[in-house]
């Protein structure tokens, strides 16, 4: 007769060899999915307050379970913040990190949340509802509730591992060793605090070159504030199995380690910045421009260089950091016509999330984290496909599309672009709406409407929160770039599925909008 433990092991690796199967074994491995880390343990993790959610979630196909949860809602038996909270539980216990559509929505969890905070009362629950349908698909698409995969740690046996030396370092070689109990077990040394456990996270998401590995970690750090510090070791954990996930299929296909792990100490050195505090210097305009310039048309290692030098000569970490967010953003704006899709796993979305969630941790991390983390982000700013040689959008060829100039005319010649796919004629209006000086806030309005109702390729939720915190976070003289990018992204994903079909709105959302009420 089957154990316990070996009859969920069993149900797990069935419910992902379903999943594997029906993907084909290769384009699973390429989407990043693996049942290397399958049922450990022999509970699973504590849900507290959020079981009975959790259960449910775990356990209802998508289509049952939007009416479900729209009807607590429009109860007051629930409400966003909880549900977006058991949301994350549900997608941590059966994920744990290691799928790819599991930890595209848990990234989306949180800038659902913000954007239902944009919305009017009645439709605010429509972006949550949204990304849950999708958690709630994949949650079934792997076994529903037969696959488990983060179980409680034995915090005695995790004792057993605390060792002198860099913690950080020690979970970091862990992964390398893909030795994922011992990389837990570590990180579970750290304590109750959630900001110390992220701090010994840091050396792991340094130590390779994967954009959801960045943002991952940011998002799920957001988590943890959202659900409380006793969710932090079960939410975080998550990171260890992405690392060592991450690692394990490096060696699989035979690549090469990350040149980022030699290159980081060198640079440290080089440019004496272990232990320097650091610096607070605004060299303005022109110099920030022009890093950004480096950053985007230089080598990665070039890029990565003279962000180091930057923080030596006692730049500021924000300063720095918005130089590479723009040199994120001119991969939105310089992709060229001829590949039309924008939105997305695209080199610009990628870049700017990934620089993003740099950012927001450099602002939190201990410094030295800071200081390595964004060379790190300077290096991945420029690795999704070299600089693009056709002129950013819009053109003046685009400009000459729009032929209105009052606010209200801008933005409704906006929005009949986003109709029409039509990216240039989005991006023209939007900077010439930007350089009248109009407001920015209807035109993010007007973005949201359709980062709600689109489904972006599992990116449109994160990417919508990215340019929001650009925006606020960027010089006057560029601010307005992200959000002619966002105009763009929008436009490119208007009307097509994750398959790149047209004709479709996001999964779930015609439906949740009949079940509120409101107009779809």
């Amino acid at each position: 007769m089957m154990t316990p433990s070996n009859r969920r092991a069993f149900l797990s690796d069935v419910g992902r060899g379903m999943l594997a199967a029906g993907l084909g074994g290769a384009l699973a491995t390429d989407l990043g999915f693996s049942t290397a880390f399958a049922a450990q343990g022999s509970d699973s993790i504590p849900l507290g307050e959020y079981t009975s959610l959790v259960e449910l979630m775990r356990n209802t196909p998508a289509e049952k379970l939007q009416p479900l949860l729209a009807a607590k809602i429009l109860k007051g038996e629930t409400n966003l913040k909880q549900l977006v909270a058991a949301g994350a539980l549900a997608n941590a216990v059966t994920f744990g990190g290691c799928d790819y559509v599991g930890f595209h929505t848990a990234m989306a969890m949180l800038p659902s949340l913000e954007m239902s905070n944009l919305l009017p009362s009645d439709r605010q629950p429509l972006p949550v509802l949204k990304v849950l349908y999708r958690n709630a698909q994949q949650i079934q698409n792997v076994g529903g509730a037969s696959t488990t995969t983060l179980h409680t740690l034995d915090a005695l046996e995790a004792a057993e591992h605390a060792q002198e030396g860099d913690l950080g370092e020690q979970i970091r070689d862990a992964c390398r060793k893909v030795n994922v109990d011992l990389g837990e077990n570590l990180l579970a040394t750290v304590g109750d605090s959630p900001l110390d456990a992220f701090n010994a996270l840091q050396p792991a998401m340094q130590d390779d070159l994967n954009v959801h590995r960045f943002v991952f970690a940011h998002r799920t750090y957001g988590l943890v504030g959202l659900l409380g510090k006793e969710y932090s070791y079960s939410l975080l954990r998550q990171c260890v199995r992405f690392c060592a996930n991450h690692e394990q299929m490096r060696i699989e296909h035979k690549n090469p380690e990350s040149p980022i792990r030699a290159l980081v100490p060198k640079l440290l050195d080089q440019y004496k910045l272990a232990g320097k505090k650091l610096g607070k210097r605004d060299p303005g305009d022109a110099a920030v421009d022009e890093l950004s310039q480096t950053i985007y048309r230089g080598s990665r290692e070039r890029a990565a260089e003279a962000v180091a030098a930057a923080l030596a000569e006692g730049i500021s970490p924000e300063v720095v950091g918005e130089a590479i967010s723009l040199a994120s953003n001119l991969y939105v704006l310089g992709q060229g016509a001829d590949k039309w899709r924008t939105h997305g796993d695209s080199a610009g979305v990628h870049s700017s999330d990934a620089t993003n969630a740099w950012r927001n941790m450099a602002r939190v991390a201990e410094s030295r984290h800071a200081v390595s983390g964004l060379i790190v982000a300077a290096y991945h700013a420029g690795i999704q496909s070299a600089p693009f040689e056709t002129p950013p959008y819009p053109t003046a060829e685009h400009r000459a599309l729009v032929k209105v100039s009052d606010a209200a005319g801008l933005l409704a010649e906006t929005e009949d672009a986003i109709r029409h796919n039509d990216q240039g004629r989005a991006t023209a209006a939007i900077q010439i709406y930007g350089e009248r000086g109009y407001a920015v806030e209807p035109v993010f309005n007007l973005m949201l409407k359709y980062a709600v109702s689109e489904d972006g390729r599992l990116h449109g939720e994160k990417y919508y929160q990215t340019v929001r915190e650009e925006y606020r976070t960027t010089r006057a003289a560029f601010r307005w770039r992200q959000v002619v990018g966002l105009a763009r992204v929008t436009t490119s994903a208007y009307g097509y599925n994750r398959e790149d079909q047209l004709g479709f709105r996001a999964a779930g959302y015609e439906d949740a909008c009949k079940l509120l009420g409101v107009e779809a």
